[in-house]
């Protein structure tokens, strides 16, 4: 069985899960299992029967999965223009980490994972060195900076999309991409009942729950936590609130900012609390597909520093903040940023989607359409993970025959 070196670069929260995801999915694929075989036939390709080592930028999930972490991603979860510049030595050290591992352990293809900041130049140095390069989860270069796709069209070999409508941007634009679906699209609704789960979090069953996600970077949460709280006080103490910790944070950091808030619950993950609570309050990022994948109704909410909002405002392209309303092409939820992200308008569109009523069917229709688009072609094809997988092993494939032709 041969040895294939796959450096895998994912620097925040969400990128880090699609990266444990992919790496599971890879090894299904190349490994030969019965499960594999199966899968396999399906994508019309024979088993690979190579053994895969992971290493690169990563977290828990990640290591978990078999990945040897070079750099750990909590390092690299900076977040908006004046936070990025102030980490800069930091994050330009365990960037130059990186790639003096790779030259050591000389990878056979490297996957990079959205983190465009980072991700970019790990791309390049890998292209200089002549090391294929997928890109899965690309940076929505869609929504701002367009001319910084020609990043991706010199870089990168594939690039491996998850949104419906970024295949067609990127093509048009000279980039090889492929749209292979959203990696939680399908992810099943947890299975433990409400009155199980409310034991295990000490909770109150008799209370409605509403899920606060306040970002998955330190700087996020410092910017967007305090007003989620305040919107959790006046919504009273009929309710209680979860709030699931992001791998890319410490429990503790999180309890230094809640203080004594009892009603305020720290959970450990994300989609059991989304499908158990009636509603959320969402900060701009993956947590809002996540919520819609749950069918969990929401408001989202986002802030960044004053600075970063005025320089990246007027660049951006798009006529939506939340991922759920792009993709829909209309607001299927409400947005509140920046000035407009204030306690009182938290709550005043919140209690509009707590209640049964038109305006809590009319999202659910939305989040349910928002559902089946990121699901991709019919489902009678692979789950989205394993067709990146399979893009990602045509590529191997590809890099190693020439090579060797």
């Amino acid at each position: 069985m041969s040895s294939v070196r796959i450096l895998i670069s994912a620097g925040e929260a969400s990128g880090e899960m699609y990266g444990a995801m992919l790496i599971a999915a890879l090894r299904r694929l190349a490994g030969g299992s019965p499960a594999t075989t199966q899968n396999q036939q399906q994508l019309n390709q024979p088993p690979q029967n190579q053994q895969l080592e992971f290493f690169g930028v990563g977290g828990d999930r990640m290591r978990a999965a078999g990945c040897d972490t070079v750099v750990d991603a909590k390092d690299l979860a900076v977040v908006g223009i004046s936070e990025i510049l102030s980490h800069l030595p930091k994050i330009w050290g365990l960037f130059h980490k990186l790639i003096a591992e790779a030259d050591k352990r000389k990878p056979d293809l490297a996957i990079v994972i959205d983190s465009p900041a980072f991700n970019w130049r790990v791309a390049r140095q890998m292209h200089k060195r002549g090391i294929p390069v997928v890109y899965y989860v690309c940076p929505q270069f869609w929504a701002w900076r367009q001319g910084r796709v020609r990043l991706l069209r010199k870089y990168v070999d594939r690039a491996l999309v998850i949104f419906p409508f970024e295949e067609k941007f990127y093509r048009d634009r000279g980039v090889d991409a492929t749209f292979v679906g959203h990696p939680l699209a399908d992810v099943p609704r947890p299975e433990i009942a409400r009155e199980a789960y409310a034991r295990q979090r000490s909770l109150n069953v008799s209370k409605p729950w509403i899920t606060l996600m306040p970002g998955s970077r330190v700087k996020e949460v410092r910017m967007n936590l305090p007003a989620i709280l305040e919107s959790a006080a006046k919504l009273g103490a009929c309710y209680e609130f979860l709030l699931p910790v992001a791998p890319t944070l410490d429990r503790s950091f999180l309890l230094s900012l809640i203080a004594d808030n009892s009603s305020i619950h720290l959970v450990p993950e994300t989609l059991p609390a989304l499908a158990q609570s009636r509603a959320g309050i969402i900060a701009s990022g993956t947590a809002t597909v996540e919520a819609a994948m749950m069918g969990t109704p929401f408001v989202m909410v986002y802030r960044v520093s004053p600075l970063t909002y005025r320089v990246g405002r007027p660049r951006v392209k798009v006529p939506y903040f939340a991922m759920v309303n792009l993709i829909a092409g209309e607001e299927v939820v409400p947005e509140l940023v920046q000035q407009d992200f204030t306690a009182e308008r938290v709550v005043t569109k919140l209690n509009e989607i707590i209640a049964e009523g038109p305006a809590r069917n009319k999202m659910n229709a939305g989040l349910a359409e928002v559902r089946a688009r990121l699901r991709g072609p019919s489902r009678d094809e692979p789950h989205p993970v394993d067709r990146a997988a399979e893009a990602v092993l045509r590529v191997l494939d590809a890099g190693r025959m020439s090579k060797t032709g």
